[in-house]
């Protein structure tokens, strides 16, 4: 089992909203006006953290495994902000789950990864 220090998730007391369309994960807008074909957007897990996307191979260990239950996130790498996927498909409204520490590692590093197996 692999064992990372991630800083504590920021949950969000006053509610913020980004634009979505329909009920599509793919068309968020955050917040801060990233976008799936501006910076990108990254699936997570409940903690925040990218999750590896391989089918045959182990997860890099910067990686958070496919969450067993299907639960996924999406992570702005811009912001930090975290929206969960089944509020979005269930309402088609996006409201920000909890914000994570983007800038500083393990989660910095964990984003460099996902962009390099992206690429």
């Amino acid at each position: 089992m692999k064992e990372r220090l991630f800083q504590r998730r920021e949950v969000i007391v006053d509610t913020e909203t980004a634009d979505v369309i329909g009920h599509d994960v793919t068309t968020i807008t955050c917040v801060c006006g990233n976008t799936v074909s501006k910076d990108g957007l990254i699936q997570a897990n409940s903690e925040g953290v990218p999750v590896f996307i391989g089918e045959s191979s182990p997860a890099p260990a910067e990686l958070a495994e496919w969450p067993a239950d299907g639960e996924l996130y999406t992570l702005c790498p811009s912001c930090g902000r975290v929206y969960r996927d089944s509020v979005i498909e269930e309402t088609g409204t996006a409201p920000v789950a909890f914000r994570v520490d983007v800038a500083t590692d393990p989660m910095a590093e964990a984003i460099r990864v996902h962009w390099n197996l992206s690429t």
